[in-house]
């Protein structure tokens, strides 16, 4: 099995409330297509997810009812991503299907308390391709919280131990800095916990209720102790996707777990 992340960067225009990488969107489907192995797939939520999360503070504790009709639409505006994924992959001959996680996860003060993984499994089996994404959902403390695609690839590198966790980006995979806002960044070919330190993760300026790039790339490094392979690739390069899940060599980061 291969589990692949598609980052809400790639998918949408962070920046700009629910726009859509139509383009992108359907050329990423077809490189799934040719995956060698069974297929799960997770997609960030991007513009659909995270400026109104932001704006209703959802990532934080339950501040009011208020908080309840912008969960609705942040589920709302997600699901609506999710079905232009689904679409793509449909028309480039898999069979998706969606598992939203509000329905199979819940969480308890921003920590996953309980995730079904069982239907991923049954699903794969049928040979249908299971997708996933980023999704507000129940706390038993909070009242609603924010379950990211990163805690979700966690929860399934755990239950099946993939041969490969791809993490599909908007850069060539991790740099010492954001390369974005500085020349001199460096991209490295391999990240281990012991690397951390020498990076600067200076956040982005867009909006992101997921928490920090560090972070990220700490629970990246928790997922590789359960994989054979975790790497970091740019999904806004032509192939490089497809590349990955066919096992061939590709440009980007190798993620290094503790053992």
């Amino acid at each position: 099995m291969i589990l692949v992340k598609l980052g809400g960067s790639v998918l949408t225009d962070k920046a700009r409330l629910r726009t859509p990488r139509r383009t992108t969107i359907v050329r990423l489907g077809k490189e799934l297509a040719g995956a060698s192995e069974s297929l799960v797939v997770v997609h960030g939520a991007g513009s659909y997810g995270h400026i109104l999360a932001r704006r209703h503070r959802l990532h934080e504790r339950f501040l009011g009812k208020d908080q309840l009709l912008a969960g609705a639409r942040v589920q709302r505006d997600v699901k609506a991503l999710d079905m232009l994924v689904l679409d793509a992959l449909l028309k480039a001959g898999l069979a998706p299907v969606s598992l939203p996680p509000s329905a199979l996860l819940t969480m308890d003060d921003g920590r996953v308390a309980d995730f079904a993984s069982k239907p991923f499994l049954d699903y794969v089996v049928m040979g249908l391709t299971p997708v996933t994404f980023g999704d507000v959902v129940r706390d038993r403390t909070r009242g609603l919280a924010i379950c990211s695609g990163d805690v979700l690839m966690l929860e399934l590198a755990r239950a099946f131990h993939p041969t490969r966790a791809i993490f599909v980006a908007d850069v060539d995979g991790l740099y010492t800095a954001d390369p974005k806002r500085v020349r001199t960044a460096r991209r490295l070919e391999s990240v281990a916990a012991e690397d951390l330190d020498a990076i600067d993760f200076t956040p982005a300026s867009t909006a992101d209720v997921t928490g920090s790039i560090e972070g990220k790339v700490r629970r990246m490094i928790e997922i590789a102790a359960h994989a054979g392979e975790t790497l970091i690739v740019n999904g806004n390069v032509k192939n490089r996707l497809r590349d990955a899940v066919r096992g061939r060599p590709v440009a980007g980061t190798h993620v290094v777990g503790r053992r």
